[in-house]
């Protein structure tokens, strides 16, 4: 049996909703979520739940979401496991993603987070995703790069 990826517990869901503004609003002032991120020209907001780094909720418009997300979970994980994951994804005979759904040997690393993540598919094709947040300053300006160019 190969080594597993240790998973700490949820970081993140989307939902895709059918008003990105109202949703946003009601996520916002109802639940009290604060907004972490909004891409209006994907059609897309982020909020943090328990404060910044903590969890995410991801709100996209219908037909906006990114790889055909049918359904995406992301898991808190711990850094050392993110950098391992694609070796042990291999020897389990699953394909490591980045963040940008092509097969990879490396965590991608979202700067305006900023974190390191890796993605992989169930074998339903959902998006699942390992992800620790990073002890830096976000760098949005950086965009999404590998690790290998994050240092």
């Amino acid at each position: 049996m190969p080594a597993r990826v240790r998973v700490e517990g949820l970081f993140e869901t989307h939902l895709t909703v059918a008003d990105l503004e109202r949703s946003i609003a009601f996520y916002r002032d109802v639940v009290g979520l604060p907004v972490a991120l909004e891409i209006s020209e994907r059609g897309a907001a982020f909020m943090w739940i328990g404060g910044p780094g903590r969890a995410m909720l991801g709100l996209w418009s219908i037909g906006s979401a990114p790889m055909n997300m049918s359904l995406h979970v992301a898991f808190a994980t711990p850094l050392q496991e993110v950098l391992a994951a694609c070796g042990r994804l291999r020897e389990a005979g699953v394909t490591p993603l980045s963040f940008f759904a092509s097969e990879t040997d490396e965590p991608s690393v979202i700067g305006w987070m900023p974190a390191a993540a890796v993605y992989l598919r169930d074998p339903d094709g959902h998006l699942l995703e390992y992800l620790a947040m990073l002890d830096e300053p976000p760098r949005p300006e950086v965009g999404i790069v590998p690790w290998s160019q994050w240092g």
